[in-house]
């Protein structure tokens, strides 16, 4: 009697503090999980794009159908991809990051494509004029000066796929959506704003963790900003 009536009076609370105080170890679980589904959606993504790319940039008529495929994956609906993948893939990791990664291509293809173009050429055919193969030019001049495009889509990439996640909760993966969704099902604000507010904090760590790297990849940027 004393548990139902004490669950009651926290449910009254708009935030209850004490429940979370309760559960940090619970919320900690969480935050590895949401950070885990995140980055492996978005370096798998990254992978599938710059191939992608290459073959959009090795020969153009493919970056059509390319970007008309990723984009069409971008305008579906979380909940109806992951409705439509569960029968196929079940429940769990597989079905979360199949849509998630979904998700991240179009956005980085276009960065990454657009990054390339931007190379001077100059640069292009200076790196051809050194012998460089046209696949290691790509990785090893074109996709380095595209740095700054690439992770500016990267970063774009990864604060969607935080907000995406907290959905992924209903195919029994989500990180904060967990919390989400176990405070929708009790009428319980708490965990609500607690896995909302931690999903922007995230996406706000993520996204500046990733300006630093890219400062950090592009020592060139900030002497040309300097002179």
């Amino acid at each position: 009697m004393l548990d139902v009536l004490a669950q009651a009076s926290l449910r009254d609370e708009f935030v209850a503090w004490s429940w979370i105080n309760d559960r940090w170890d619970e919320v900690w679980e969480h935050t590895v999980d949401h950070v885990q589904l995140t980055l492996f959606a978005v370096a798998v993504g990254l992978l599938i794009s710059v191939v992608l790319s290459a073959i959009a940039l090795w020969w153009r008529p493919a970056y059509g159908p390319i970007t008309w495929v990723t984009g069409f994956l971008y305008t579906i609906p979380s909940l109806a991809l992951f409705a439509f993948l569960v029968p196929i893939t079940g429940l769990g990791f597989v079905t979360a990051e199949i849509a998630l990664v979904s998700y991240t291509l179009l956005i980085l293809v276009r960065n990454i494509v657009a990054g390339v173009d931007g190379v001077s050429p100059a640069v292009k055919e200076a790196a051809d004029a050194m012998g460089y193969t046209p696949v290691r030019r790509f990785l090893a001049i074109d996709l380095r000066l595209a740095t700054p495009t690439i992770v500016a889509g990267v970063r774009i990439a990864a604060v969607t796929v935080v907000g995406l996640v907290s959905v992924a909760a209903l195919v029994g993966e989500g990180g904060y959506g967990v919390l989400i969704l176990d405070g929708l099902r009790r009428d319980f604000s708490t965990p609500i704003v607690l896995g909302a507010v931690l999903s922007v904090v995230l996406a706000v760590a993520i996204d500046v963790a990733l300006l630093l790297v890219e400062r950090a990849l592009t020592p060139w940027a900030r002497r040309g900003v300097a002179r």
